[in-house]
C-alpha cells in the first residue's frame, strides 16, 4: 500500500470514531434528558392535587 492510502484509512477511521462518540454522546444526553422528563411527569400524575 502506498503512503497515501495509509493516511486516507486513518482519516476514515478517525472520522469513524468521531461521529460514532458523537451520536453515542448525543444519545446519552439526550436519553437522560427523557428519562428525567417521564420521571417528573410520572412524580406530578402520583401527587394528590
Amino acid at each position: 500500500m502506498n503512503p497515501h492510502g495509509h493516511a486516507f484509512w486513518w482519516l476514515v477511521a478517525a472520522f469513524c470514531i468521531v461521529w460514532y462518540s458523537t451520536v453515542t454522546i448525543y444519545v446519552a444526553i439526550r436519553g437522560a434528558r427523557d428519562i428525567r422528563v417521564m420521571l417528573e411527569r410520572l412524580a406530578k400524575s402520583e401527587r394528590p392535587d
